[in-house]
C-alpha cells in the first residue's frame, strides 16, 4: 500500500501555513516599529538630560547643541539629526520624517530653556509613536535662570 499526502492534504497544509503567515508578518512589523520608536524615545530623553547638565556645569548653552549632547552629535554624524547653529536648533529624524522632533534652546537676557517640538504631519507612524510616548508637559525645560530648580 502507497504511503503518500493527498492532493487535499497538502492544500489544506499550503493554506494554514498562509493563515499563519498573514497573523504573524503584521505582529512582526509592528514590534520593529516599537522597537524604532522606544530608540528615539531614549535618545530624546539622553539628549535632555545631557544639555541640561552641560549648561548647569558651563553656566551656559553653546550655539551648537552636538557640543552640549555626545547622543546629538552620534545623530549628526549618522545623517540622523541636523544642527543649526545660527538658531540654537536641532532636527531629528524618526521614521521617514527628516525633522519629526525639534530641539531649540529659547535664550533671552536671564534665562534659557530647552524647548521640544514635534513637526509630525501623522503621516509616519514611527514620528507619531515618538509623539505619543513624549510628555510635552515637561517641555520647556529651564537649563538657566530663576526657574532652575537646584
Amino acid at each position: 500500500m502507497n504511503r503518500a499526502f493527498t492532493m487535499i492534504e497538502l492544500v489544506f497544509v499550503i493554506v494554514i501555513l498562509g493563515i499563519l503567515a498573514s497573523v504573524a508578518i503584521p505582529k512582526l512589523m509592528a514590534t520593529r516599529t516599537d522597537a524604532e520608536v522606544s530608540v528615539r524615545l531614549g535618545q530624546i530623553r539622553a539628549i535632555s538630560n545631557e544639555v541640561s547638565s552641560y549648561v548647569f556645569s558651563q553656566g551656559k548653552a553653546e550655539d551648537n547643541l552636538s557640543k552640549m549632547s555626545n547622543v546629538l552629535k552620534e545623530l549628526e554624524a549618522g545623517g540622523i539629526a541636523v544642527i543649526d547653529t545660527d538658531n540654537k536648533k536641532a532636527y531629528i529624524k524618526a521614521g521617514d520624517d527628516n525633522d519629526c522632533i525639534e530641539f531649540d534652546i529659547v535664550s533671552s537676557a536671564n534665562e534659557e530653556n530647552l524647548t521640544l517640538k514635534f513637526n509630525d504631519d501623522g503621516n509616519d507612524e514611527i514620528c507619531t509613536g515618538v509623539k505619543n510616548g513624549i510628555n510635552i508637559e515637561n517641555y520647556p525645560i529651564p537649563l538657566r535662570g530663576r526657574l532652575v530648580k537646584y
